[in-house]
Order: structure tokens, then sequence, then C-alpha cells
């Protein structure tokens, strides 16, 4: 009752395929640069992983010092009054 009805899906006409002459890949002057592309990334993403790492470390080692300063105030306020 709830369910769509899809429409029929028309069937195409298949193509007639013509053979095509197929050419040897020319042979190339130097090293493959693929290789080099992809250690190229890794180090882009090994760089950023660990930016993002010692940031967090970073951030985490501020709070802990605020946290610590407004613990020492706290416990030294009430042992002078």
């Amino acid at each position: 009752m709830f369910r769509p009805k899809l429409p029929d899906i028309p069937t195409l006409p298949t193509p007639t395929v013509t053979p095509q002459q197929t050419q040897a890949p020319a042979p190339s002057a130097g090293r493959p640069i693929a290789p080099f592309v992809g250690v190229g990334a890794a180090v882009v993403v090994v760089g950023i992983v660990l930016t993002a790492l010692l940031t967090a470390v970073a951030v985490s080692a501020v709070s802990v010092a605020i946290a610590a300063v407004v613990l020492r105030s706290l416990v030294n306020g009430t042992h002078q009054r």
C-alpha cells in the first residue's frame, strides 16, 4: 500500500562494436613517477597526523597546567583563611 511504484526500465538497443587497432605503448624515457607520488602523499599524511597529535598533546598540557594552578590557588586559599 505504501510502497512506491518504480517505473519500468526501458531496454536500450545494443550498439555494434567495431574492432579497433591497438597500439603498443610508447617506451618511457625515465623512471616511473607513480611510486614517488605515493611516497610523497604518505609523507604528507604522516606529517599531518603527527602535527595533529602534537597539537592535541600541547592543548592537553596547557589545560592540565591551568587546572593545577586553579586547584593550587583553591587549596592555598582555604589554608590561609
